[in-house]
């Protein structure tokens, strides 16, 4: 089976089993774990910030930033398709309460002007406290559900000075900023500067079998510990997971290009298929995201052949390229596309 589902299908290689099987551990809670506080340290340091926290998901990364920034009643401005308004189960509103401001733009984008003009600007005859306070803004790069797409750099610096000038605090959604930084060519802490949190997740691309972490200022994060305890988040001897993540950090971030590579050959090898429409232009990173009329039809085809995708909607298809997809993989996952929409099943 070539399972182009998701990069967090990927199982740890025999050398990763045997860092984690060798973890030296204590205990995460009292923060006396050797190896999750090398992590931390290494994150940190990689992301060009003060601290980091280990935690279990993405998702809980997001949510604990969600609520280190805000209050109950604040309002959160993101791109429309953000995974944290269409992947997080409403856990903005449940443990955070705040409302989502959705903007919307091309590729999983949107502009500073949006920005400001998402932030009321009351009149001085008007009390402010009438106005929803806006207080947090949030950015995804990679963006998921626009196809793996990259923030362009000079834009994310827009919003960031508008969001300074505004009061906001910021942060960024990076689960896969590893892919935004190999696809660019950047150093990884360049993408995370002028953010006041960054989440990065080690379970997607860089192959690890569990975790994220959150990186901040000392001030923030020791805020964002309060929240990952409330969260259900304190772990014990988490260096078991933490020495699968470092093994990743150290082998496994180079060969991302291969991923990209894979996927850029799949899509353009798919592009001219019968009833298939796939957007090169969103073909930046290590997901392909088609279109064909009946997606489910399609993907059940697909799976009998061999190759597993997943069907997010009544006409798109999404695939996902990893370090268990091969070259040749790539190929053979194309070809049985091309042939199943030859002869019919769209």
């Amino acid at each position: 089976m070539i399972d182009l589902r998701s990069d967090t299908v990927t199982k740890p290689s025999e050398q990763m089993r045997r860092a984690i099987g060798n973890a030296v551990v204590g205990d995460d809670v009292y923060h006396d774990d050797p190896t999750v506080n090398e992590l931390e340290t290494t994150v940190a340091d990689l992301l060009g910030k003060e601290d980091a926290v280990f935690v279990p998901t993405g998702t809980m990364s997001n949510q604990i930033a969600l609520r280190t920034h805000t209050e109950p009643g604040d309002t959160v401005v993101l791109h429309a398709a953000a995974h944290i308004v269409r992947h997080e189960l409403g856990g903005a509103a449940h443990n955070s309460g705040v409302t989502l401001a959705p903007l919307q733009g091309p590729h999983g984008s949107f502009t500073a002007d949006q920005l400001r003009a998402s932030v009321p600007q009351p009149h001085p005859a008007l009390p402010s406290h009438l106005f929803d306070p806006v207080t947090l803004v949030c950015l995804e790069n990679t963006h998921n559900d626009s196809g793996g797409t990259v923030w362009d750099p000079s834009q994310t610096l827009e919003v960031l000075d508008a969001a300074r000038d505004l009061g906001l605090r910021t942060h960024l959604d990076g689960a896969r900023l590893w892919n935004a930084a190999t696809a660019t060519d950047t150093n990884i802490a360049e993408l995370a500067v002028g953010f006041d949190t960054v989440n990065v997740c080690f379970s997607k691309g860089l192959g690890a079998p569990v975790g994220s972490a959150l990186a901040g200022s000392v001030a923030t994060i020791r805020r964002a510990r309060r929240f990952k305890q409330i969260f259900g988040g304190g772990m014990r001897q988490a260096g078991v997971l933490a020495a699968g993540v470092i093994f990743a950090l150290e082998h496994n971030r180079e060969r991302l290009a291969d991923d990209h590579a894979n996927a850029r050959s799949f899509a353009e090898s798919i592009v001219s298929s019968d009833a298939i429409d796939v957007d090169l232009r969103s073909v930046q990173t290590n997901l392909v995201y088609f279109e064909t009329p009946s997606a489910d039809a399609f993907a059940d085809a697909c799976l009998a052949e061999g190759v597993s995708m997943l069907a997010l909607g009544p006409t798109t298809i999404r695939a996902v390229f990893h370090m268990d997809v091969t070259a040749q993989d790539a190929v053979t996952a194309a070809e049985v596309v091309r042939e199943l929409s030859a002869v019919g099943h769209q």
